[in-house]
């Protein structure tokens, strides 16, 4: 990995020389591999529904311009289930993080651009949430006593802030590559 400057270790550079091996040899390899498993390990996991149910999304993936949907959704479904289990390999790593990159931006931008609201109950449901108290759980009652207006900001944000990581993760693999320890570096190929 110490082709790419961002990534120099020299001893010239450090801070600490007697550490530029370490840093070299293990650190980033591991680091850059670790990373590499979570964003591919995420995207497989949030893809296997969608690949259960490949037709599933195509409404929504329409309702964002994306026709025809009947296309889009197994394709998207695809190109996450199965690129996160190629970025986790590091195969293919740059073309495969790219597409998931733009996928996931759209993600991000969604969820930014389409808040859940600012409450789950109307005041009919908080009456009823008050009248009746025993009908629900102590997190119930508090997450929902004002309405759910506090829960659906914390999804909300949430939302936003794991898309956020998630489109960064994958274009830094988009513009770097898999690393040392992929199989891209392996075959000596860094599509």
């Amino acid at each position: 990995m110490t082709d790419f400057a961002a990534f120099d270790t020299s001893r010239e550079h450090l801070t600490i020389p007697a550490l530029s091996g370490f840093y070299d040899k293990i650190a980033q390899p591991m680091a850059w591999a670790l990373f590499r498993l979570a964003v591919g390990g995420m995207l497989v996991i949030e893809g296997w529904p969608k690949i259960i149910a490949p037709l599933g999304q195509v409404g929504f993936v329409e309702s964002l311009g994306f026709f025809p949907g009947w296309f889009w959704s197994p394709a998207l479904a695809a190109m996450q289930f199965f690129g996160g289990m190629l970025i986790a390999a590091g195969l293919f790593t740059r073309p495969v993080a790219l597409a998931n990159g733009v996928m996931l931006a759209i993600t991000l931008w969604f969820h930014w651009a389409h808040p859940y609201g600012d409450a789950m109950l109307t005041q009919a449901g908080i009456d009823a949430l008050k009248a009746q108290p025993e009908l629900f759980t102590a997190n119930g009652l508090t997450r929902l006593a004002d309405g759910g207006g506090k829960f659906l900001a914390q999804v909300q944000d949430k939302a936003i802030l794991a898309s956020l990581f998630w489109t960064g993760g994958t274009f830094l693999f988009a513009a770097f590559g898999g690393g040392y320890l992929s199989l891209d570096n392996r075959l000596k190929k860094h599509f």
